[in-house]
Order: structure tokens, then C-alpha cells, then sequence
């Protein structure tokens, strides 16, 4: 994630340490290392997730992988693969 307040937080640096998360965060000042994860969920929130959210926590995961494995890997062409799917690349 990037350095935001939000991520670098006490509390949500106490919550991955109770689940033994290992957080990734960009460089300071290098907003180019987050660059292709920023654009997936700019991609999935803005093509995909309903506007006002799931139901629930199980609807959410079912439909965000059906977004990962099968439309945006399979379907959704991007011009960083010259208009080819990832899978097709």
C-alpha cells in the first residue's frame, strides 16, 4: 500500500500483527513502486463492485475473484498488453 495514515496506523499495524500479516508498503516519495495495484482497484471499484457495496463478506469475495480470475484476466483487454488480456499476453 502507500504510506497512507490509514494503512500506517497503530491500530491497523496491531490488527496484521494479531493475524500475522506482513504489510507491503511503497517506498516514501516513490509513488511508482504502487502504481499497478492502484490502477487494478481504480479498475475493479469503478468497473465492478456495486455502488453501494456487497451484501456480505462471502457475496464481496465471490465477486471480486470472479473479477480477478475471470473478466479481468480473461476478457478486459489493457493497453499495457497492447490491447491483449493478461491471459492472452
Amino acid at each position: 500500500s502507500d504510506r497512507g495514515s490509514h494503512y500506517s496506523s497503530r491500530r491497523y499495524q496491531q490488527l496484521l500483527w494479531r493475524y500475522r500479516i506482513n504489510p507491503s508498503m511503497s517506498r516514501r516519495g516513490n509513488c511508482w513502486d504502487n502504481a499497478p495495484m492502484e490502477r487494478l482497484f481504480r479498475s475493479l471499484k469503478s468497473e465492478w463492485v456495486p455502488e453501494h457495496g456487497y451484501k456480505n463478506v462471502v457475496d464481496a469475495r465471490e465477486s471480486i475473484s470472479e473479477y480477478l480470475m475471470g473478466y479481468y484476466s480473461n476478457i478486459r483487454p489493457h493497453h499495457y498488453n497492447g490491447g491483449l488480456t493478461p491471459n492472452e499476453s
